[in-house]
């Protein structure tokens, strides 16, 4: 009899794993409204003190009240998150998690403060897209209402790359991803060194690169930064807009100017 008791306990005890696991994995598995990869460049022109006003600035932007609204104010009330450094190669620093409400979203930005400075030498966005389109986006945990990559980097891919940046970004579109830039417009001599020069009245070289190279998908956009400084203030505009699906304003070079 005491061996039946026993037996009857454990049976019931992988009863309860078996339920509890299941339950966890149906959470888990839950729709979200956006899933966003954040890719940060740590490029040989991003110092210590640039890498830290990114960091900063991501987490600061998800400890935004606003941000922290947008994102559980949606249908499925959460999104998904991960976060990529790249330069000569791209690294997964922050694999896919959940921020479903603002305990999870002040966790998220800790990670983001403590990730160590794993810099490289080359701009090669052309890979870490790459990396995005084969590893990144297929290995989302759950169905989202929408994928979007965010781009941002202080000059264009300067990587001898194996395969235009643009063939890389059309499949990312054909696979239902937007892709959104927000180029870190310098005013230092070497900043414009491998873009075309300034037109009169046109948008700066860099952004408008950022337009041409990068920018795909439905409702895709372009938001810079004037320069470092300012990048907190971008990332935050541009999670509001990019988690809560909304279309961007018009003239988003004018908000970033006005905001300076």
């Amino acid at each position: 009899m005491k061996h039946l008791k026993s037996a009857l306990g454990a049976v019931l005890g992988i009863a309860t794993a078996l339920l509890s696991g299941g339950t966890n994995a149906a959470n888990d598995a839950a729709p979200v409204d956006t899933a966003l990869v954040v890719s940060v460049d740590v490029s040989n022109s991003v110092d210590e003190a640039r890498y830290k006003l990114q960091m900063e600035g991501i987490a600061k932007a998800l400890e935004d009240p606003g941000v922290i609204e947008a994102i559980t104010g949606g249908s499925s009330g959460g999104i998904l998150f991960s976060m990529v450094s790249w330069a000569d190669k791209p690294a997964l620093v922050i694999p896919w998690i959940r921020i479903a409400n603002k305990a999870d979203a002040l966790a998220a930005a800790q990670r983001v403060r403590k990730l160590p400075h794993q810099g490289g030498e080359f701009t090669c966005m052309t890979r870490m897209l790459r990396s995005a389109n084969d590893k990144i986006v297929p290995q989302i945990p759950a169905k989202a209402a929408r994928i979007v990559i965010d781009v941002s980097g202080d000059g264009p891919d300067n990587c001898n790359a194996d395969e235009p940046i643009e063939k890389v970004r059309d499949e990312l579109v054909a696979n239902g991803v937007t892709i959104n830039g927000l180029p870190i417009l310098l005013d230092t001599p070497d900043a414009g060194a491998l873009l075309p020069k300034a037109v009169p009245g046109g948008k700066p070289p860099l952004e408008q690169w950022y337009r041409e190279h990068v920018m795909a998908g439905p409702g895709s956009f372009v938001l810079p930064a004037l320069g470092y400084s300012d990048f907190e203030r971008a990332i935050r505009q541009k999670f509001v807009i990019e988690v809560s699906g909304v279309l961007p304003p018009p003239n988003l070079t004018s908000v970033a100017s006005a905001a300076r």
